[in-house]
């Protein structure tokens, strides 16, 4: 069975704040003398209409404030609570709307201004007025396998958790209240598993070493489908530490360890036997335990074998139950033959050096087995190339977001 757990975080804004000026373009410099000039192009009428309209009622508390202007540029918007202090939000990048910094109150009354600048310069102004909905009687739980101020390894994908899923018509409106910023800019998307029981986020490429990430899941009271609405904003800041890798190779049966990439160290391992085969494909670090225990003495099925035993430096690669850890009773194997029941051994020695520099988030590829990693069964991002992952997207993708050249 495969067993999830999720960390609420912190409320944090992480949007972005500027829009563009549209430009006119210039005169055809190919003319000649003699042609009659042209008239002059009369400036593009102003217009601006704001959203929710005036007075509006039962508005969920995720509401933003929607602008459309045509013949100038949205420069402020302001929201207060009716009678009371101002909101906290900012515009998003296209200037197609102003977000709350955090949900807002149920049942109560809001008011503001939004402010754009006409073709001529002049300021033009709309008033917003509307009271927000009661709390929500059904609720869709979420989850941000983040931890806020943590540091993560270069694979470690935004991996947010939907109970119940979302279906595919909802997905568009739950992604766009979605906001990943990174820092240096490193650009993604987010891959929608099958279900809609998850999303992931992450970049054409492994986040570059000492980025900052800044997520912000603005759920929280925001429609999901189905007379649901998200139970609560989710957000995390963290930081990518050094490069980090990992790969496994059946055929040798060693794993080869690089750093920034330059090799460390060369281990042997002992992988999956024929009939409880290791996943082929790229995983990543998903949790770290000094100790455990692995019991599958309730577990079912004709090629299970039974038994509940004790672990040390363990790391969970799948939701199924695949882990690197330390095996001292198949040392003599390692690097020999196959002989665990889908996991990667390690002498105690080795384990202990490798769980001492891994991080949640590092990426491990593991080639040659018997078994391809299934999509979901852990954190799977980095499983699909680049056009598969953004097919997931509800949202139309850039076609120049792509992976650098080799």
């Amino acid at each position: 069975m495969w067993r999830r757990s999720w960390v609420a975080c912190v409320v944090v804004a992480a949007l972005a704040g500027c829009s563009a000026e549209a430009s006119e373009d210039p005169p055809s410099p190919s003319a000649p003398a003699t042609s009659v000039p042209a008239a002059p192009v009369a400036a593009e009428e102003f217009s601006l209409e704001v959203t929710p309209a005036a007075g509006a009622k039962d508005v969920p508390v995720s509401v933003e404030i929607g602008t459309k202007v045509a013949g100038g540029t949205v420069t402020e918007v302001t929201l207060r609570e009716a009678g009371g202090k101002a909101v906290a939000g900012e515009l998003r990048a296209d200037g197609s709307g102003w977000v709350p910094g955090k949900p807002l109150k149920n049942s109560k009354g809001y008011e503001g201004t939004v402010t754009a600048t006409d073709g001529a310069g002049a300021p033009q102004t709309r008033e917003i007025s509307f009271t927000t909905m009661p709390k929500a009687q059904k609720e869709t739980g979420t989850g941000l396998y983040l931890f806020d101020g943590n540091t993560y390894g270069v694979a470690m994908p935004v991996v947010v958790e939907f109970h119940p899923g979302i279906k595919a018509k909802d997905r568009a409106g739950v992604q766009k209240r979605m906001f990943v910023d990174s820092d240096p800019p490193q650009p993604g998307t987010w891959h929608w598993v099958s279900n809609g029981s998850q999303a992931y986020y992450r970049a054409p490429d492994f986040w570059q070493a000492g980025t900052k990430l800044s997520v912000r899941i603005a759920v929280g009271g925001h429609p999901t489908g189905g007379g649901r609405y998200g139970d609560q904003d989710r957000s995390a800041t963290v930081e990518i530490g050094r490069d980090l890798r990992m790969a496994v190779d059946n055929r040798t049966k060693k794993m080869v360890v690089t750093q920034d990439g330059a090799v460390v160290r060369t281990m042997p391992v002992s992988l999956g036997k024929k009939s409880t085969p290791s996943s082929s494909g790229t995983m990543v670090v998903m949790e770290k335990k000094e100790s455990t225990v692995f019991d599958t003495t309730d577990e079912t099925g004709p090629n299970v074998d039974r038994y509940r035993i004790d672990i040390d430096l363990a790391q969970r690669l799948t939701w199924g139950g695949e882990y690197i850890h330390s095996a001292p009773w198949s040392v003599g194997d390692q690097g020999r033959r196959n002989v665990s029941h889908g996991c990667v051994n390690l002498s105690p020695s080795n384990a202990r050096w490798l769980f001492d520099r891994t991080k949640v988030g590092d990426p491990i590829t593991v080639k040659g087995t018997e078994r391809r990693l299934v999509s979901g069964n852990g954190w799977t991002a980095w499983d699909l190339t680049w056009d598969e992952f953004k097919k997931g997207s509800a949202l139309p993708v850039p076609d120049d977001l792509a992976p650098k050249a080799a």
